[in-house]
């Protein structure tokens, strides 16, 4: 299960989750397989160990990371991606982080 976690009012939230949901176009998921989940407040965040605004899990998994999150932060969140700093994770990253954790949790 690939969990989308953002905040309304996140300026990369809707990119990222555009370039997640072209893998359903591309055929490496399904939209059965995506659930989005609104980061509402603090106790949301705390509660549900919200990395920042747009967080993506695998199965628990922070695909950034690679780490099962374990504590929180209500902010949007920038990524260092090909040494460029992003708050938008490109469908490209996504991909490929979710078909390298695919085969680690086997």
């Amino acid at each position: 299960m690939i969990e989308f976690q953002y905040f309304d009012g996140c300026p990369n939230a809707v990119e990222t989750l555009n370039n997640l949901k072209a893998l359903v176009d591309n055929n490496i998921l399904t939209y059965d397989k995506i659930k989005i989940v609104e980061i509402k407040n603090v106790e949301d965040a705390e509660r549900l160990n919200f990395q920042g605004s747009p967080t993506i899990l695998m199965d628990g998994i922070d695909i950034y990371t690679e780490a099962k999150p374990v504590s929180f932060a209500y902010t949007c969140r920038v990524y260092i991606v090909d040494n460029v700093r992003t708050g938008v994770l490109s469908k490209k990253f996504i991909s490929e982080k979710i078909e390298k954790l695919k085969t680690n949790i086997k």
